[in-house]
């Protein structure tokens, strides 16, 4: 009998340290750690865009180490990703356009200047990609050398926005000065996590 014990008590941590691996929130998981270029990235945080009383998306930022600030959070070097998953339809042009806003008004004027036309660029990718459906995903990745690289829907999209400033400004929409949503600030910089 004792051995039926311990294999169903291996079984039952078994299952524990795969649920371990994972973080949900709002039905979404998010893995604790990815490979994104051969670099291995732990989530440094994860939460929910709430636009009045509606769930929009969820949100989970990767990184190569912890980071607790926005200042922290670019400075860690190597791959980072900024992942979006649907839980409610919404016009891709209409996400562009906040996004848009979101950049502006975190960006100093002069580092905007310089990454306007990725910006007008990054604008035209979320025209083409018409509607974000529930349960589509898309990626913001930084690969150094390469640069910005949006993946929807699993495709890469465009050239790579080569300027490092491009992905800081992406990041402000959400971790900057005048966030998108502070709770799902709070929760990407592993302050809080909302469920």
């Amino acid at each position: 009998m004792s051995r039926i014990l311990k294999t169903l008590f291996l079984c039952t941590l078994g299952l524990l340290a795969l649920q371990a691996q994972a973080r949900e929130v709002d039905g979404v998981k998010y893995e604790e750690n990815i490979e994104l270029a051969g670099a291995k990235l732990q989530l440094n945080g994860a939460g929910t865009r709430y636009k009045a009383v509606f769930k929009v998306y969820t949100a989970g930022l990767y990184l190569g180490k912890k980071a607790g600030t926005l200042p922290e959070a670019l400075a860690v070097p190597g791959p980072k990703r900024l992942t979006l998953t649907f839980v409610r339809e919404i016009a891709s042009e209409e996400l562009g356009r906040l996004f848009i806003k979101g950049i502006k008004s975190n960006t100093p004027n002069e580092e905007y200047t310089r990454i306007v036309g990725s910006v007008m660029r990054m604008s035209q990718v979320f025209y083409e990609a018409r509607k974000m459906k529930i349960g589509e995903v898309i990626n913001m990745d930084w690969l150094p050398g390469k640069g910005t690289i949006i993946t929807i829907r699993g495709v890469p999209v465009g050239e790579p926005f080569p300027e490092p400033e491009f992905y800081g400004a992406l990041l402000r929409i959400w971790l900057g000065q005048d966030p998108a949503d502070w709770t799902l600030k709070d929760a990407l910089l592993g302050q809080s996590d909302r469920r």
